[in-house]
């Protein structure tokens, strides 16, 4: 895990592992929607496609994407609710 997303503290974790688009992000929208301003998500998945997914999803929605962080065949997301 690189050094800026080990730091990274978030409030709720959403394991997507296994499912592809666009299950991860239409998981990832819901629990979002769940948290308030300023809380941040992490989502773990294993969809290749996720890193330009969740990217865009997140410019699209005006969220902040505050970290990235691929591990060990993983992705690792951490969205900021604005």
């Amino acid at each position: 895990m690189t050094s800026t997303a080990a730091l990274i503290n978030f409030d709720r974790e959403l394991d997507v592992r296994g499912q592809s688009c666009p299950l991860p992000i239409i998981s990832a929208r819901k629990a979002l929607d769940a948290l308030t301003v300023g809380q941040v998500l992490k989502v773990r998945t294993t969809d290749k496609g996720s890193t330009t997914d969740f990217p865009a999803f997140v410019q699209q929605t005006a969220l902040a994407l505050d970290a990235f962080a691929e591990v060990d065949g993983e992705y690792h997301f951490y969205i900021r609710k604005p």
